[in-house]
């Protein structure tokens, strides 16, 4: 959500605090900000609405040679989005930067007010400056008045902090917030995401829980909240800046969709012995013994990676007869009275490794003495370091808010455990071979359709591009299709999107088809055609706009039928779902929205 910059070294500061908030667009925000500091103490705050490249045009009449500086790209929780309320804060001698939320800023405030503080915004953040600012007299250096204001402070946190007391250090600090600090030659950088950082140098430290850190020209002196000292574990940074780049796309999106293939061979690759078509997953430490006892598997997620899971649980389900696996909402399960059997195993699906609901669910789960196992694209985040085995997907940075390349990984990397599962308890071979031979396949299947419905996906948007309204239908496994289909449009399009099981349409949404609905409906040509088909005359009859994505090479009664050609059969859901990304990209195109980064929205949400 919130973007974090920082640095101090020997270059100007204004340059790479406003990069680095730019390379951090992608999260989400609706305002920016950063503050810089020179040798004489003076600091030059500067603040803007809206995009970085409006934050750039401020600073551009206000440049300054000063080597010290942090910056942030806000998204709002407390406070509309205005100058006021952007960061950095300053209150008295401090400037502060902050993503997370402090749960009892306001009780906080009450007593900050009492001894005479007023407050120029509606932040949680500017209470937290204050009170920062208020224990510095008391403790001496900013150090210990953050040590101090933390353990006053209920809630999460990734804080980075200036103070004129001393214009030559950044404090930071994180609990439940991600910040990584890079170590380059005589210059110090800090970020909330390693994009910000790439480039620059390839030598970081993860912050953890709980550990704050004085970064100067030389590195990072990293303390525990009683400021007791302790050992910074530097390790390299596993993102290259191609990643982060567009490479000749109009939009990180259709460049994202267009590397699916290649994120999918990542994920497949060494995991799957060509001889012996076995799954081998080195990272769930979990013998087979223990594998052979699992009877029950939650899949835990938020939105598209909720989806991913609920789609491999689809799967699963197939070919393990004892084993009973669920999908859950994280943000729902997090508050919920569940029950956690015996045997039980947790697979924790996230792109970032960082959200919020997610994370809170592993610990609660690990609480319950649950063997979690993390579905996690990024090294080194908060859940990768915190599961007790994983499985990376390894598709690389994803740069566009609406998840299209993780969606495929995480369904495959999921798909691939549950294979394992079934090896250990005693799969046949030639029930194996189906699905890891459709694995080995799926890659080019995705690469073909990609080359042979991109233009007429293309040329059909125009059609509807002007609906307000969009139905998304799809049965057992092309149900979760039809949910991520659903969401995709929504997020870049804004156009209002349900995805349904087919077989509901008659108890409720069926009572919505007019004209201002399209529908989308997922058709496969397996065992289930004749029913969906049904579905599809049933729409028919109450004046339908439909478009059917399918694998069916035959007549089909609807107003626009997309033909995917694919020799995919069990994993044909995932090429379907090539097709429900590209509608959502030209459709936004054709709309004018904002593609990569959709209002409101942030790519990795690590707030409530």
């Amino acid at each position: 959500m919130c973007g974090i910059v920082g640095y101090i070294g020997h270059r100007p500061a204004q340059p790479i605090l406003t990069s680095g908030l730019k390379r951090l667009e992608y999260r989400g925000y609706d305002s920016a900000g950063i503050a810089t500091i020179d040798d004489d103490a003076r600091v030059t705050l500067v603040r803007a609405v809206g995009k970085v490249a409006e934050l750039e045009h401020a600073v551009a009449t206000r440049v300054t040679a000063d080597t010290v500086g942090i910056g942030h790209t806000r998204w709002a929780t407390h406070g509309v989005p205005s100058e006021r309320n952007s960061h950095p804060h300053h209150v008295g001698r401090v400037y502060l930067i902050h993503n997370g939320i402090i749960e009892n800023y306001a009780e906080l405030a009450d007593v900050l007010t009492e001894r005479g503080y007023t407050f120029a915004g509606e932040t949680d953040s500017e209470v937290l400056a204050a009170l920062v600012d208020a224990l510095l007299p008391l403790h001496g250096t900013l150090l210990e008045a953050v040590s101090g204001a933390l353990k006053m402070v209920v809630g999460t946190y990734g804080l980075a902090l200036l103070s004129d007391e001393n214009p030559d250090e950044i404090v930071v600090a994180r609990r439940g917030s991600p910040l990584i600090v890079g170590l380059g030659e005589q210059e110090t950088f800090v970020a909330s995401d390693a994009a910000a950082i790439v480039g620059h140098t390839d030598r970081v430290v993860y912050l953890q829980d709980g550990e704050i850190g004085v970064c100067t020209r030389g590195g990072i002196a990293l303390y525990d909240v009683d400021v007791q000292p302790l050992e910074p574990a530097v390790e390299k940074l596993q993102v290259d800046l191609a990643s982060i780049q567009k490479k000749g796309y109009d939009h990180f999106l259709l460049k994202e969709i267009h590397e699916q293939p290649e994120a999918l061979r990542a994920t497949l690759r060494g995991r799957i012995d060509p001889e012996t078509n076995r799954v081998q997953l080195g990272g769930l430490n979990l013998t087979d013994d223990q594998l052979r006892s699992i009877r029950n598997v939650i899949v835990v997620g938020c939105g598209t990676a909720y989806y991913a899971g609920l789609e491999a649980a689809y799967l699963i389900e197939q070919f393990t007869d004892d084993v009973t696996i669920r999908a859950e909402v994280a943000s729902e399960l997090r508050y919920r009275s569940f029950h956690t059997p015996k045997n039980t195993v947790a697979l924790i699906v996230s792109q970032s490794g960082e959200t919020a609901d997610t994370l809170a669910c592993l610990q609660e789960l690990q609480r319950r003495g649950v063997h979690c196992i993390g579905i996690v694209n990024v090294v080194g985040s908060t859940i990768a370091r915190e599961v007790d085995g994983g499985i990376y997907t390894h598709v690389g940075a994803e740069i566009s808010v609406a998840s299209t390349k993780a969606f495929t990984s995480q369904v495959a990397a999921v798909t691939l455990f549950g294979i394992a599962l079934a090896q250990a308890k005693g799969m046949s071979r030639q029930d194996l071979v189906r699905y890891t031979d459709e694995f080995a396949l799926l890659p080019e299947a995705i690469e073909a359709a990609l080359a042979s419905v991109e233009e007429q996906v293309r040329d059909v948007v125009r059609t509807y591009s002007d609906y307000s309204h969009a139905l998304y239908v799809g049965r057992d496994t092309l149900y979760p299709i039809a949910l991520e289909g659903a969401l995709k449009l929504k997020e870049v399009t804004y156009v209002h999107a349900e995805g349904y099981a087919a077989g509901e349409l008659k108890h409720g949404p069926i009572a919505l088809i007019d004209d201002s609905f399209f529908e989308v409906c997922y058709l496969q040509d397996n065992w289930l055609r004749e029913k969906s088909v049904s579905a599809l005359v049933e729409m028919n009859a109450r004046g339908a706009h439909a478009i059917v994505v399918t694998n069916v090479d035959r007549e089909l009664p609807a107003e626009t039928v997309i033909r995917v050609p694919t020799t995919a059969d069990l994993l044909a859901p995932l090429v379907f779902n090539v097709v429900s990304q590209l509608f959502a990209y030209y459709m936004a195109v054709e709309r004018g929205t904002d593609v990569d980064q959709p209002r409101n929205l942030a790519k990795s949400v690590t707030v409530e």
